[in-house]
């Protein structure tokens, strides 16, 4: 079983929630809730629960201030909130589960049979700890870690050494520049918006590319990019006029 908690400002999202979970999620147990940030750190340190369902909108402290407020992350977390705007950013590049409201049933499942899987090794939450440290130094971009969730790990990386992505499939693989190759299960285009502020431009539908790595603009066969690793990106005659302009190169 895994032992949870719901954090929300309003009952009958919890009684929702739960609900849902004891229809659909049988293996989660709710131990306890809380109704607002205080109740939520109170009851996290009294039941040291195996997950938490924290909703981020709620008066006086969010979610995220409750959870700056916590020293010890030995837990799961999926957040909850009916913004998808609000620090939804912060949340993908660290990797972190999370739910919109209204919650729907496969979505809550599939963040579910992801915490399974972690639950059963006891460890400090680093996806967690990335998140709050993104959240804490938004400004300082040089720091921001990207988390990379492989198949036995979680490999968080400075976007500065990461070379090129290249997609296959559902599968996106990062070149970074010590030569490693780490590949995960997601979609390119998921990247394309978290890495656009650290310099990466979309030069082609299977192809992400840090421009700082580019070391020349090769006018054959309609245009590719020659990066430091060697390696020559194709770009495709959608994206040739963008990734000139990202680079400052005259036609």
């Amino acid at each position: 079983m895994i032992r949870s908690i719901i954090i929300d400002d309003e009952k009958n999202n919890i009684e929702n929630l739960q609900g849902l979970l004891n229809k659909h999620c049988p293996e989660v147990h709710v131990i306890g809730f809380g109704l607002n940030a205080d109740e939520g750190v109170a009851i996290i340190q009294q039941l040291q629960p195996d997950l938490v369902f924290l909703d981020i909108q709620m008066p006086g402290k969010n979610g995220f201030q409750l959870l700056e407020s916590l020293s010890n992350y030995n837990f799961e977390i999926i957040l909850v909130t009916a913004f998808d705007q609000y620090g939804i950013q912060a949340i993908k590049f660290s990797a972190i589960d999370y739910l919109l409201k209204p919650v729907r049933v496969d979505e809550l499942k599939a963040a579910v049979n992801k915490v399974e899987k972690r639950v059963r090794n006891a460890r400090q939450n680093l996806e967690l700890q990335n998140l709050l440290q993104l959240l804490k130094h938004q400004e300082h971009k040089s720091d921001h870690r990207l988390a990379l969730p492989t198949a036995k790990e979680t490999r968080f990386v400075n976007p500065q050494d990461i070379i090129r992505c290249e997609s296959s499939n559902a599968y996106t693989s990062f070149y970074l520049t010590d030569g490693q190759k780490i590949m995960v299960s997601k979609p390119i285009y998921e990247y394309e918006e978290l890495l656009s502020d650290f310099g990466f431009i979309r030069c082609h539908q299977s192809h992400l590319v840090n421009k700082k790595y580019v070391k020349s603009w090769v006018k054959e066969d309609g245009g590719s990019l020659l990066l430091i690793d060697n390696s020559n990106i194709p770009v495709s005659r959608s994206k040739k006029e963008e990734v000139l302009k990202g680079l400052n190169t005259l036609k």
